[in-house]
């Protein structure tokens, strides 16, 4: 098991050499810091404490900064611990960079879902609305309350409420591409939360270490210059001799 934390960026595509067009999610991970490891004798279970997100230490709480100065590292926005991870392998300030995950690795990514405020239960449960016509006095309301006795409301009852601003995991997405440079990861399909929210990227649960085969991507970096003038004058060298002939 292991995990990272990193910002959703927005969606993008990308494409194969083959042609398949692949609909990903661009997820920011700038690297992240051990800023506290736990232990079954101290705390009564095993989990590395990560920290994401530098900020000013002007923002930061007495505490929160002499938790992150005993990593030697500056305040951090975010605190998130992975569980299940082999405390072994980690230190205390050490940097949790984005090659952690390769292409073709299946993860669960958290998040929390976009607030939509409160809403009816047509928008919040999904049901269907009365008869529009004028006669009927229900159009979208939550329906009947129950039966005549023991005359209050049952629990769980769908009524309307707040919605959205829920903490929800998508399983066994497939990672694309991770670049190493720019600090950023591509997941294949989408992810849960608004852009520039906080995502937590872990190994999925239920396919532990599977690696899914992957093809190469198509690369639209710039061809030097230097190269095409060579090749252009190889071609116009080679049908002047042609024509000479």
């Amino acid at each position: 098991m292991k995990g990272i934390l990193g910002r959703k960026i927005g969606m993008t595509q990308v494409f194969t050499e083959s042609g398949k067009l692949i609909p990903v999610t661009v997820v920011e991970v700038e690297p992240n810091i051990v800023t506290q490891i736990k232990t079954k004798e101290n705390d009564g279970y095993e989990a590395i404490q990560l920290g994401f997100d530098t900020k000013r230490e002007k923002l930061a709480t007495k505490a929160s900064a002499g938790h992150t100065a005993k990593a030697n590292t500056t305040p951090k926005r975010f605190f998130r611990e992975i569980k299940g991870v082999d405390i072994n392998d980690y230190t205390v300030g050490q940097e949790v960079k984005v090659d952690l995950f390769a292409p073709g690795e299946v993860v669960d990514v958290t998040g929390t879902t976009k607030g939509k405020g409160f809403q009816g239960v047509i928008k919040r449960h999904g049901q269907s609305r009365g008869p529009m016509g004028h006669g009927s006095h229900y159009h979208r309301r939550p329906g009947s309350m129950g039966t005549m006795r023991p005359m209050r409301v049952f629990k769980g009852k769908k009524l309307p409420g707040h919605m959205g601003t829920l903490t929800v995991t998508i399983q066994n997405l497939e990672v694309v591409a991770v670049d190493l440079e720019n600090n950023v990861i591509l997941i294949k399909g989408n992810i849960p939360g608004p852009k520039k929210g906080l995502v937590i990227i872990k190994s999925a649960v239920k396919n532990l270490g599977k690696v899914n085969e992957t093809e190469n991507l198509v690369n639209y970096a710039p061809v030097e210059t230097a190269e095409v003038e060579e090749v252009v004058t190889e071609e116009v060298a080679t049908e002047t001799t042609t024509e000479e002939n």
